[in-house]
């Protein structure tokens, strides 16, 4: 158990907030994380980033007990020694999906799609080509039938003639919660998940297997789909500088930016009260 004064779980999100913007853990972030660990607090990685991502996500947070991924809908225990044990795995079905689609476009006209379907390795997102997509070498062009012909861990759906939070804000207008969830991590596109998925609710599975309470949990994030977990958890909710301002807006305190390792300089003073 942590001493008193110290929260019972921290989860951080990765891309933006924990991993810098040349996609590097600094030394300094991962010796941290250890003395977390070494201090009796589990460590969650949060992110955006599906199965398919697992090994990259293990290696830029290598300290995790637990793993948060798909915005939610996968989560992961990595504490037993037999392997990873998946304690959720949700899934948005494709016809759903279409007539979500469907409705969108009627209001913003056409959209670039990409889908999330599956857990392989580097398995590539299926759609539409767009440039702005900044992983290309993991897309594969497929038409949309083909990709909503079966469940999908989660959806990407860009307009070239609305702004990502112009966009969002539409949707959630369009789209009831009971149909899907809907967020954005920065990347340009709208993030399309299975309702009630979002990374307080998978932060909450994590914290139900460990008995920790919502008020004895610390968040770091950056964009608006770690606002869940900022909502969710209640030791402290800390934004990294560089953050939209909506997170910034909802955070307790602010630490440095990703850049400057913001989230291993705000544990390093906490750790060393």
């Amino acid at each position: 158990m942590p001493r008193p004064g110290l929260p019972k779980l921290i989860a951080t999100d990765l891309d933006g907030t924990l991993v810098r913007s040349d996609d590097t853990v600094s030394t300094f972030t991962h010796a941290t994380l250890d003395r977390v660990r070494a201090a009796g607090i589990p460590v969650v990685g949060a992110t955006g980033r599906g199965p398919r991502l697992a090994e990259l996500t293990r290696n830029d947070i290598r300290t995790a007990d637990f793993l948060v991924m798909a915005g939610g809908g996968r989560v992961v225990d990595q504490t037993d020694p037999a392997g990873p044990v998946v304690l959720r795995d949700e899934r948005l079905g494709g016809e759903v999906l279409a007539e979500l689609l469907t409705s969108l476009e009627q209001v913003v006209g056409p959209l670039t799609v990409m889908v999330e379907a599956l857990d392989a390795p580097n398995a590539p997102l299926w759609g539409d080509h767009d440039p702005t997509w900044p992983y290309q070498d993991a897309f594969e062009a497929r038409n949309r039938r083909d990709c909503l012909a079966d469940d999908v861990i989660k959806a990407f759906a860009r307009s070239a003639d609305h702004d990502v939070d112009v966009l969002l804000a539409t949707a959630r207008e369009i789209i009831p919660p009971e149909l899907a969830t809907l967020t954005q991590a920065g990347l340009g596109f709208i993030e399309i998940t299975p309702p009630g998925v979002d990374k307080g609710s998978g932060l909450a599975v994590v914290a139900q297997a460990l008995g920790v309470d919502p008020a004895e949990v610390l968040v770091f994030g950056d964009m608006p789909n770690d606002l869940p977990m900022f909502e969710w958890a209640g030791w402290s909710r800390v934004a990294v500088t560089n953050a939209h301002q909506t997170v910034r807006a909802a955070a307790d305190e602010i630490t440095l930016r990703n850049d400057d390792d913001g989230v291993a300089i705000y544990l390093d003073r906490l750790l060393s009260r």
